[in-house]
């Protein structure tokens, strides 16, 4: 009976939830059972060796790298937990469904743990925080925890009225199974009807979902540890969060991580031309279209006060 639920949990996330609302859980306790998927995601890195290279599989690499980056950045993170604009229901089931295929829980759990994360930023209450837990357990240790795969749903009450958006977060890892499909799918496809492409469905699978996909934890934990210990401080802010101009550049400007602090609900984090977002610009362009409005964005009274450094 252990071993079905165990199954059937890796599916339905409800499962888990309600087996660890009913235990006591450790701040530190790993799910060692469930940590195994991400284990063997990092090592399937090697196999790129089995698979080979093509330009074809690069390309691949880089647009579900870029698409899934803005769906984590743009919505799971400005829109979802900090409503920095306004959009349709279709467009945020769209962008909940391309955050989801990047392994990175629901947009449900997302918006809670983060809106947790600035409740109590840096303090002990903070999950994630570099100051009172470490480096390590700041950049993933918190992700793979018992503890913090709970959802604190009164967080995020008005995004619990979605039903659309609760299945995804039940039911989150279908959308990389499927993504994987789709990919393979693709690549055999692409290897039989162009063969000059020099691609197959395990080369796309590899290269479009494996490798991106671990360089998306990676660079998207960074902001959780690295970006509360190197980089500059312009605001006084009540956390160690840092502006890092590499980790912006990763995350397609979630980096100016200090400036995100000083005034969470912009749509912008690079309060200045020099500091470069392309998430913002997307959004630009997205607002152009119509696809989405009322983009908050910081002002320049708020911009200019409390820094550090007034000058």
């Amino acid at each position: 009976m252990k071993l079905l639920n165990y199954f059937l949990g890796i599916f339905d996330n409800s499962i888990v939830e309600n087996k660890y609302q009913k235990s006591i859980l450790k701040e530190y306790e790993v799910d060692w059972l469930r940590v195994i998927p991400f284990i063997l995601i990092h090592l399937a890195i090697f196999t790129v060796f089995l698979v080979g290279f093509s330009y074809t599989a690069l390309l691949v690499f880089l647009l579900m790298y870029s698409i899934r980056m803005f769906a984590i950045t743009g919505f799971y993170h400005r829109y979802f937990s900090h409503k920095a604009f306004k959009t349709s229901r279709i467009m945020q089931f769209v962008f909940a469904v391309i955050g989801a295929s990047a392994v990175q829980r629901g947009p449900i759990w997302w918006a809670a743990h983060h809106r947790g994360h600035h409740v109590h930023s840096d303090t002990e209450q903070d999950k994630h925080s570099p100051k009172s837990h470490g480096f390590f357990w700041s950049h993933m240790g918190w992700f793979l925890s018992k503890a913090n795969f709970l959802t604190h749903q009164k967080f995020v009450k008005e995004l619990m009225r979605f039903p659309e958006l609760r299945v995804i977060d039940r039911f989150d890892i279908l959308v990389p199974i499927l993504t994987c499909i789709g990919l393979f799918y693709l690549g055999q496809h692409l290897g039989t009807k162009h063969p000059q492409l020099l691609t197959n469905g395990w080369q796309l699978v590899i290269w479009g979902f494996v490798l991106s996909t671990v360089l998306l934890y990676h660079t998207t934990f960074l902001v959780n540890s690295v970006a509360h210990i190197w980089g500059k401080r312009r605001y006084k802010t009540k956390d160690s969060s840092k502006n890092n101009m590499f980790i912006a550049f990763l995350t397609f400007g979630e980096g100016w991580h200090n400036n995100h602090h000083h005034f969470p609900g912009s749509a912008n984090q690079g309060f200045y031309w020099w500091e470069i977002d392309i998430t913002y610009y997307i959004l630009k362009i997205m607002s152009f279209f119509g696809l989405i409005w009322d983009i908050r964005k910081v002002s320049p009274a708020i911009r200019e006060s409390n820094k550090i450094n007034p000058k």
